[in-house]
């Protein structure tokens, strides 16, 4: 990749949640340009404009996906409208980065594929993680062979997040449960070292709402590795991740999907490498940045994450819940 796209593309941030403020403070630290932000409420949008110092304000998402002034669309709306906001955007020309997980199902994420290529626009997960220089360096030590034989990959994410039933996280009719706010970290990880699982075994424990507050899993990926991954919003875990091959191992230290260090350590104990993360802000403007060098080379897929990719993760993220037994309303 290369370190910096030639600058240009007139971003508008779709929605003004808490995800959003981040998005658009690491797009202010990279320079990038935010030419306007749409919410459900003329009074957001203005309160957003102003922190942000953004040009233009509109009161509904419509709104926003239609102005000429936007190349590119940050959607940062709740799971299940991620979709049908995505569509629009493309439907009016636009470039798309939606939050993950992408989709409330895989079914959707198909929809929104076919709509980006035949619109010709770039439409990719917002799966940050995967752009971070600490997990760039991991991949080439991974794809170079540094660690022999690959046998296993883990990764945890759970926090101890608010219990109330009537919270975002555990309303099933707003796509809430650990799987799909903080699971999918992990298992988007374990997809980028080891590629697609060949099997999947998973259980889960459900609240009282039947949102998942525990899930795990066991895959097996092509090359006969096992990952394992748990994720919870019950309890506070060691939120790491480890790549293990027959020569050598990855240790990546908490809180493994943001800017952190890391280790490469042989298989007789001897540190090998130590890499310490020197990023501004919360990272995110990396995906930014490599969506502004995607589309300024003419190209309308992620070569971190392609959107093929994201698009299998989605249904493996359907085979994980059909396993314990969470369905959302939307799928009726």
């Amino acid at each position: 990749m290369t370190d910096v796209p030639p600058r240009g593309l007139r971003w508008g941030i779709l929605a003004t949640g808490g995800i959003a403020h981040a998005f658009a403070s690491d797009l202010r630290t990279a320079g990038l340009d935010v030419r306007a932000v749409g919410s459900r409420s003329a009074g957001a949008a203005e309160r957003f404009a102003a922190e942000f110092d953004v040009p233009r304000a509109h009161a509904s998402y419509e709104a926003l996906v239609a102005d000429d002034d936007v190349d590119i669309v940050y959607i940062a709306t709740p799971h299940p409208l991620h979709a049908g906001n995505a569509l629009r955007a493309i439907e009016n020309g636009k470039h798309v980065l939606v939050e993950k997980p992408f989709t409330l199902t895989g079914a959707e994420a198909e929809r929104v594929r076919a709509a980006a290529e035949a619109h010709g626009v770039l439409a990719m997960e917002a799966m940050w993680t995967r752009y971070l220089p600490h997990m760039v360096r991991v991949r080439e030590l991974v794809r170079s062979g540094a660690l022999g034989d690959i046998r296993s990959a883990h990764a945890d994410h759970s926090q101890r997040l608010p219990s109330d039933p009537a919270h975002r996280l555990n309303a099933l009719e707003l796509g809430g449960g650990a799987l799909l706010d903080l699971g999918i970290y992990p298992v988007s990880f374990v997809w980028d070292m080891l590629g697609a699982p060949t099997d999947i075994v998973a259980r889960g424990r459900l609240g009282q709402t039947g949102a998942d507050t525990e899930v795990a899993t066991v895959f097996t990926h092509g090359s006969g590795a096992l990952s394992t991954t748990t994720s919870s919003s019950r309890a506070a875990g060691p939120v790491s991740a480890h790549v293990v091959g027959t020569e050598a191992r990855i240790d990546i230290d908490r809180v493994w999907y943001s800017p952190t260090s890391f280790r490469l350590t042989g298989a007789d104990g001897t540190v090998r490498e130590t890499y310490t993360s020197a990023v501004d802000g919360r990272g995110m403007q990396y995906q930014a940045l490599a969506a502004e060098r995607i589309i300024a080379e003419g190209a309308r897929d992620s070569d971190v994450l392609p959107l093929a990719e994201t698009v299998a993760i989605m249904h493996t993220l359907d085979a994980i819940r059909a396993r314990i037994g969470v369905h959302y309303p939307e799928e009726d």
